[in-house]
């Protein structure tokens, strides 16, 4: 595989965009752009129902964490996000991970309208995180299936479906202007693709000279990022990137948002390749993910 000259100038692409600003752009994935507009869509028409039909399947601790979020119910860093969404995980049995996964059993709440919702979401784009994935372990230095087996063979994920409303003008006045989407933060897991609505530019990449830089939508393609796990595996060469949402157009936005993560009880440790491209210097030690993702799911959300 990797002796394929076009696999590895996509390898060198992969790693050089992971070391100097952890954010890339994927074209040419396979995935027909029909898919990627039916589910915006989809999410779009959840959105415009009646709040009281959208809290019928709200989220509370009880059901896992999953569920919908009505404006500024989810907290970055103590600040209120601006959005509505739905929450989705890979569904945990009762024991199915001991006590590290008590606070996330539980079964999805997905919308009973518009129908087909389910059918089209579960794991709309998971073979295309494996195979970027594999890209990324040749980057690292790694055999492709660096990432399989004990590390991400059986993956976790999670799915965000995102509302922004946009801005509102009164009296020639923008109402609302610059509020906060969604805070500054990083990704916990292993690798985010984005799915934004196209024409709308709220997403904003902090660079490493501490400047806000927009990520414009790409129609047709995925915005994709690393996160906090991934940091550990390359430790440091790839940076889990600051980023947040601010919609400035008076049109609402959607965003799909698919987290592909390790297992949910992987012990996440530096690669042996870490030596090669560190001066031997191990930065990180080892973390688990479910420990790391339950952390911050329960600081993320505010109860009524």
């Amino acid at each position: 595989m990797a002796e394929d000259p076009c696999v590895l100038e996509v390898v060198r692409q992969l790693d050089k965009a992971c070391t100097e600003a952890g954010f890339f752009y994927v074209k040419g994935h396979g995935i027909p752009e029909t898919l990627l507009k039916e589910v915006k869509d989809i999410t779009g028409r959840f959105f415009e129902l009646p709040y009281e039909e959208k809290t019928q399947i709200k989220m509370t601790p009880a059901t896992g964490f999953r569920g919908y979020q009505m404006i500024g119910e989810n907290i970055t860093k103590g600040v209120p996000d601006m959005h509505e969404a739905i929450d989705c995980y890979r569904e945990v049995t009762k024991g199915m991970y001991g006590d590290l996964g008590k606070q996330m059993e539980g079964c999805n709440q997905w919308p009973q309208n518009p129908q087909k919702f389910k059918v089209l979401m579960e794991e709309y784009v998971a073979e295309l995180a494996r195979k970027i994935m594999r890209g990324i372990a040749l980057a690292l230095g790694g055999s492709p299936d660096e990432f399989e087996g004990q590390r991400a063979g059986d993956p976790f994920w999670v799915m965000r479906l995102i509302g922004y409303p946009g801005v509102s003008t009164v009296n020639g006045t923008n109402v609302h202007k610059n509020d906060i989407g969604c805070g500054p933060h990083t990704d916990y897991g292993l690798l985010t693709l984005l799915n934004q609505d196209d024409g709308i530019n709220a997403l904003q990449v902090r660079n490493k000279s501490g400047d806000w830089i927009s990520a414009p939508p790409v129609p047709g393609s995925f915005v994709c990022n690393i996160g906090d796990m991934l940091k550990i595996y390359s430790n440091g060469l790839y940076e889990s990137t600051l980023h947040r949402v601010i919609n400035n157009s008076p049109k609402y936005r959607v965003s799909v948002v698919y987290f592909y993560e390790t297992n949910f009880d992987t012990a996440v440790e530096p690669l042996d390749t870490w030596k090669t491209r560190a001066n031997g210097t191990k930065k990180f030690e080892r973390a688990v993910y479910g420990e790391h993702l339950v952390s911050k799911v329960l600081t993320n959300f505010v109860e009524e």
